[in-house]
């Protein structure tokens, strides 16, 4: 397959990555690993790698293993937990853990201090419906291997224990409840972004930033040909790519549709966007070693649900509460009002037309959120940390998160929360739309791409992926020795024993 630039006016390319964040860096280091021979382009509009989603202060962090967030195990109808979903995500975290690890090993990614650090989640509420909830919670999660060794509290005391900002000055009048998990991560999605670029760059792939594509159109020769701007000087180019692989973030909505394929048709996107409350304060940050997920309000999206975070940014420990959600027509955090008018299609305007009449909570709450002031900010704070002091905190702005429209099964539009993976029938294209646990699970994403664009050569790459994933096809919640080994080996080398 591998083919060389040409030095004409159109660039050829096995492999064209556009967007350089966690996604398309960790596709790119797969692919060179599996088919050294095949020459990649990766293009990223802005002037490095992971600034956009994937940047630490863009993102919670949190490292999804569905240890502490409390939308994954939805109570259902019958009053039962359900812990498919969280399962789901604590496996393909486990995905996560063997490939950097892999990739340590082999001098693909650096210290693991410089993106990954041990760190519990706590899963906290507060109030007598709220507290069992997390009970019934407790006892089905420990039911289940990936979870088996969960702790969980209603004392007040050895609440303070694991988390002494959550309990100073709160009225234990209130009962309350929370679980905790001691083998939690945080990961810095940016660094591991950027370490992944560094590796390609040395692996020959042409790796160029402040290029932007507009528009993907299908060659008669079934390549896929697009128009390349390079920001910085001006300079244009065409480039054309047997396989394309459109990881922009919330640029890849359009991307997808100007390609014209069938798969992207009914899908529309609705941006959210988020700020936190942060501090830098040793006094403060010295003393909460956790992250601690809540219960999210009435009528805002799960990408909303409160967290009060330790975070590891370039070595520096800080602490992150929110997210506080608003609302902007932006797709990106550097992109344009006109992305959202602009998405709008005869295919999906309907649905979007149909999610924003079965979702005016939704609305309501963001309208509420955009209107709360910095004290306002502050208080919804110190329902966890009843002490904090408004002086003591700055307002920062998160990434824009884009979460997916679509048809249902009905045929009727749906706000749906999580990934999606589009992959024309053929293979040769496809991209990501939506936000978490996206970061977290790219390794198990782009896995299931390969399987998805490249049947003819998963035979010849089982080995291969098998020696980077030693789970790799298998499930780790119906293996407990397995993972057992599996989270013993990953522990060691990146460093995450207690």
């Amino acid at each position: 397959m591998s083919e060389s630039p040409s030095t004409h006016s159109t660039q050829r390319f096995d492999v064209i990555l556009i967007g350089g964040g966690i996604m398309s860096t960790t596709l790119g280091a797969i692919l060179k690993e599996l088919q050294p021979d095949w020459n990649i382009a990766l293009f990223e509009k802005l002037d490095g790698a992971g600034q956009e989603s994937s940047d630490p202060w863009n993102n919670a962090g949190t490292g999804h293993t569905a240890y502490c967030e409390l939308n994954y195990t939805p109570r259902g109808t019958d009053g039962s937990i359900s812990t498919a979903k969280a399962c789901g995500i604590a496996d393909q975290f486990h995905v996560s853990r063997q490939l950097w690890s892999h990739w340590v090993n082999e001098g693909v990614l650096g210290s693991p201090r410089t993106f990954i650090n041990a760190l519990p989640h706590i899963s906290f509420v507060w109030g007598e419906k709220n507290s069992k909830y997390l009970r019934d919670r407790y006892q089905a999660m420990r039911a289940e291997p990936l979870f088996a060794h969960i702790e969980h509290t209603e004392d007040p005391d050895t609440v303070g224990r694991w988390a002494p900002l959550l309990a100073r000055g709160r009225d234990n009048s209130t009962p309350v409840a929370a679980s905790r998990f001691q083998d939690g991560t945080d990961v810095d999605f940016g660094s591991v972004s950027r370490q992944l670029a560094g590796h390609l760059d040395a692996q020959g792939v042409d790796l160029r930033y402040s290029h932007e594509v507009s528009g993907l159109t299908r060659g008669a020769d079934g390549r896929w040909d697009m128009k390349v701007k390079n920001t910085a000087s001006g300079e244009k180019f065409s480039a054309s790519a047997r396989f394309v692989f459109v990881g922009a973030g919330g640029g890849a909505l359009s991307l997808l549709q100007s390609s014209g394929i069938e798969e992207i048709k009914g899908f529309g996107g609705f941006p959210v966007s988020g700020q936190f409350l942060r501090t830098t304060e040793s006094a403060i940050t010295e003393e909460h070693h956790a992250k601690v997920y809540g219960l999210a309000s009435v009528g805002a999206p799960p990408m909303s649900v409160p967290h009060l975070d330790t975070r590891f940014v370039d070595g520096r420990r800080s602490l992150m509460f929110g997210p506080f959600a608003g609302f902007s027509t932006n797709f990106l955090k550097a992109g344009s009002y006109f992305d959202l008018p602009l998405s709008v299609r005869p295919h999906n305007l309907v649905p979007m037309l149909q999610v924003g009449a079965a979702n005016t909570s939704l609305v309501t709450y963001l309208m509420k959120e955009v209107a709360k002031t910095h004290k306002k900010k502050v208080e919804a704070l110190r329902d966890f940390y009843p002490q904090a002091h408004q002086g003591q905190w700055e307002l920062i702005t998160a990434g824009q998160r884009v979460q997916v429209m679509k048809k249902n099964e009905d045929g009727k539009g749906v706000l749906q929360f999580g990934t999606e993976l589009i992959a024309a029938a053929d293979g040769s294209i496809a991209g990501l739309l939506g936000a978490s646990p996206g970061a977290s699970t790219a390794p198990s994403i782009m896995f299931k791409l390969l399987e998805r664009c490249f049947p003819g050569q998963m035979e010849s790459w089982k080995s291969r992926l098998e020696n980077m994933v030693p789970s790799y096809g298998r499930l780790l919640n119906d293996d407990p020795k397995l993972l057992e080994e599996v989270s013993a080996a990953t522990a060691e080398t990146l460093q995450l024993e207690p």
